[in-house]
């Protein structure tokens, strides 16, 4: 193997493994096989990790902070927002489900959403300056599919999406070997290790960067400046 040079400092940066299984802790997870992979990587570069399956908590439906407020009687999703927050790097993590993310990651996203109103110090949206990525695994299509939908959301409330920033195992079409299964040789894909690995060494390069710079300038993006009147080079067309 050639020795690689120039070995970076990753450690000091924390990263959130959110699996959204539809199975509960301690049924097996072929998701979690794949993650397991990623995680492997960041704790071998230092990187502090936590990992959930959101799926073991009671999180109500909604797209509020809070919705025990909304009439729901329990709510977990407050207190494991802030560990996801605390985090410099969220992953999620899916299967496939007739050609869709699971329900358990729709929820998250809604979830997530939730927050996105909230702002940083810097009168910029609250997620700005945290870095995302996305695991998939199934045995039919969809995985493009399930990545593109789930990064962009992630975007539009603030994460920020590097290269290559999703990773996936497919079996064959149809019944057939998951990706723990004997027979899968699921870990033996070259393409899969690849872009897991991949995907795992930008998410943690963007973070680095994004961290050590204190995250983005608030100049041209600052929610406050705009609404105190600051509006940089922008002019209305119809002002000419």
């Amino acid at each position: 193997m050639k020795e690689v040079m120039d070995k970076i400092d990753f450690s000091g940066l924390k990263a959130m493994y959110v699996n959204c299984t539809l199975k509960r802790t301690p049924e097996v997870s072929h998701t979690k096989g794949l993650m397991d992979v990623s995680i492997n990587i960041m704790k071998k570069e230092g990187v502090e990790v936590k990992q959930i399956r959101l799926v073991d908590y009671e999180v109500a439906s909604g797209v509020y902070p809070d919705m025990k407020e909304f009439g729901w009687e329990k709510d977990e999703w407050p207190e494991l927002f802030k560990d996801i927050f605390d985090a410099d790097i969220l992953i999620i993590g899916t299967p496939i489900w007739l050609g869709q993310k699971s329900s358990v990651c729709q929820k998250l996203i809604e979830r997530l959403y939730s927050m996105s109103g909230k702002k940083n110090e810097k009168g910029q949206y609250l997620y700005y300056g945290k870095v995302g990525g996305c695991i998939i695994t199934g045995n039919e299509d969809g995985a493009k599919h399930c990545a593109m939908g789930i990064l962009y959301a992630m975007q539009h409330i603030g994460y920020s999406i590097p290269p290559q920033a999703d990773c996936a195992w497919l079996g064959e079409i149809g019944p057939g070997p998951s990706y723990l299964d004997k027979g899968s040789n699921a870990f033996e894909n070259d393409f899969t290790n690849r872009n897991t690995t991949f995907m795992t060494y930008n998410l943690m390069h963007l973070a680095k960067i994004l961290k050590e710079n204190q995250g983005y300038p608030p100049y041209g993006n600052s929610r406050k400046d705009w609404d105190e009147g600051t509006r940089w080079n922008f002019q209305n067309p119809e002002k000419g």
